[in-house]
């Protein structure tokens, strides 16, 4: 039986995509963990939080999140990218992480994290 995440580490410099993402991952039964809006403070829950998963907006007020990722990736948390840009706006060395487009609607973060869960484990 695979188990699903309970912490989710929402990383979104938009206040209003952030607030609507965090609805639909509260309606979808997580625990929102952020959201971190910048990248110091996302490296910092990175690093600190009890986290499941994560979803990474790319860019965050003209930082990209890509120090996040590597570091979720060395602590083998999965995580999928949330872009308005698609695969096109990740560095090579994450071309193959899924990537979530913006706009997002509920239906596609839970198909999401479901894909993601489940090759993860």
């Amino acid at each position: 039986m695979t188990m699903m995440p309970s912490r989710v580490l929402l990383v979104e410099d938009e206040m209003l995509i952030a607030m609507e993402m965090e609805e639909i991952l509260t309606e979808l039964g997580f625990e929102v963990v952020g959201p971190a809006m910048r990248l110091k403070r996302a490296v910092e829950l990175a690093q600190s939080q009890e986290i499941d998963l994560a979803l990474l907006d790319v860019n965050l007020a003209g930082d990209k999140s890509f120090p996040v990722a590597r570091l979720l990736k060395d602590r083998n948390v999965p995580f999928a990218f949330v872009t308005g840009y698609g695969a096109a706006g990740l560095s090579d060395e994450f071309r193959d992480m899924p990537v979530l487009q913006k706009p997002v609607e509920k239906h596609q973060v839970a198909k999401a994290i479901s894909a993601i869960c489940c090759s993860a484990r």
